[in-house]
């Protein structure tokens, strides 16, 4: 597969994923969501990670905007989670350079 027979939506999709997790913060979290059965409440995500709340927010936010994390009200707080489609979908930096079949991260049915 040449990169030209990726369409444009597709390229620019793939971008925003790799532009996501190209920060050390936002792979601490997905790292750190990524071993959690349950959602997690933006405040222990924070404190595990021994950063503040709001810089915690920020992150969340550009991961759950590319559809990495899912997330759900509970009372006053929002809990966040892996999308669980963006694990098996989320395409390597391999399966790209060498034209391997992919697939986009699907819009979660919850959330």
């Amino acid at each position: 597969m040449s990169e030209t027979s990726l369409d444009r939506d597709t390229v620019e999709e793939y971008a925003r994923w790799f532009r996501a997790l190209a920060d050390p913060t936002r792979i601490r979290i997905m790292r750190f969501l990524s071993g959690r059965p349950e959602p997690v409440p933006v405040g222990e995500i924070a404190d595990h990670l021994r950063l503040n709340q709001s810089t915690v927010s920020h992150h969340l936010k550009i991961l759950h905007a590319v559809r990495f994390l899912t997330r759900r009200r509970a009372g006053a707080s929002i809990r966040y989670a892996v999308n669980p489609h963006c694990i098996t979908d989320f395409p390597s930096a391999a399966d790209i350079l060498i034209g391997a079949p992919l697939d986009s991260c699907r819009k979660p049915t919850s959330s």
